[in-house]
């Protein structure tokens, strides 16, 4: 036994390096070639590093479609919820595709892999009262209440990503032209209006905070939000804000800074917008993910079939 584990163990660790490599490989394609923003690099990052733990030293390209079948499997059990499996195993596709580039496989036996159907989620969305509500959350006395104000009006008036959001600069902030730029995924840019209480907040913040939350910091930074140390606020940090803010009011423990985000889209439709500018303002590639909201706001279609329809 201790002379097959003497075998063995350099055989692991020759696939462990191997593995290593490909992984790292594997992103600095997706960065240069592929163009995607960090974070969804670092999503793929934890998709393969999983797959390479399932792997468990075999060789990729001796794997038999029967066998890479079995990972789908492994990832329910682990467990892990259809839409996660359904990221891993759609990773797992784009690394089998970079090895058949790079020459290391002939066949891409990831493509045969099938995923778990899954069902058409509703956004959670926020009403008007409580997008009011929620945006008066933060008061005076609490710290940093202006800058609190500023993120939560911003992702309202803009609908943006909290990534975008943490990665915003300053120079993307135009107040006196009521616009800011957001980045969005793969680096692609779009131009969203802000209206006057976002424009309001976000000058009260960089007036009468910012300054000396730089201070304790880098003064030369130029992220817009500053934690206490005066760093570029984490896209975690955000998120928790939003849920201290949404848990004072009492809106709900499903609330996230995306909730903001559905409400946004959801609102500019109910209210008459058109789909295709709602698209441009979410930054959506396809139109398909936009139409989403279309299913969660029933108001305007009532009144659309109550003044058309011959017996509305």
């Amino acid at each position: 036994m201790r002379k097959l584990r003497k075998r063995l163990q350099p055989r692991r660790e020759t696939a462990q390096r191997e593995a290593a490599r490909w992984q790292e490989d594997f992103s600095d394609y997706l960065r240069s070639e592929c163009h995607l923003a960090a974070n969804t690099v670092e999503a793929y990052a934890r998709d393969l590093a999983r797959f390479f733990l399932w792997l468990d030293g075999r060789q990729i390209p001796q794997l038999k479609v029967s066998e890479l079948a079995a990972y789908p499997a492994w990832l329910i059990a682990v467990p892990l919820a259809p839409k996660s499996v359904a990221r891993h195993v759609a990773s797992l596709k784009v690394f089998f595709k970079f090895l058949q580039l790079e020459g290391a496989l002939a066949d891409n036996q990831a493509d045969l892999l099938g995923s778990p159907k899954l069902w058409q989620r509703v956004p959670h969305v926020l009403s008007e009262q409580q997008v009011t509500r929620l945006l008066a959350a933060p008061k005076r006395g609490d710290p940093f209440w202006r800058r609190d104000q500023a993120i939560l009006e911003l992702l309202y008036a803009t609908g943006c990503r909290v990534s975008e959001l943490a990665t915003m600069r300053l120079r993307d902030l135009c107040l006196k032209e009521h616009f800011c730029k957001c980045h969005g995924k793969g680096d692609k840019q779009r131009m969203v209006p802000l209206g006057l209480r976002a424009v309001n907040a976000a000058q009260c913040y960089l007036e009468k905070e910012r300054p000396d939350l730089a201070a304790k910091g880098s003064p030369t930074s130029d992220r817009i939000f500053l934690s206490a140390r005066g760093q570029g606020l984490r896209r975690e940090r955000l998120w928790e804000l939003v849920k201290k803010y949404a848990a004072r009011v009492g809106i709900g423990a499903e609330i996230s800074p995306h909730s903001l985000r559905h409400s946004f889209a959801t609102h500019l439709l109910a209210g008459g917008a058109d789909l295709r500018q709602v698209q441009e303002l979410l930054g959506h590639a396809s139109i398909a993910t936009t139409q989403l909201y279309t299913h969660v706001d029933h108001t305007r279609l009532k009144q659309v079939h109550k003044a058309f329809h011959p017996r509305g």
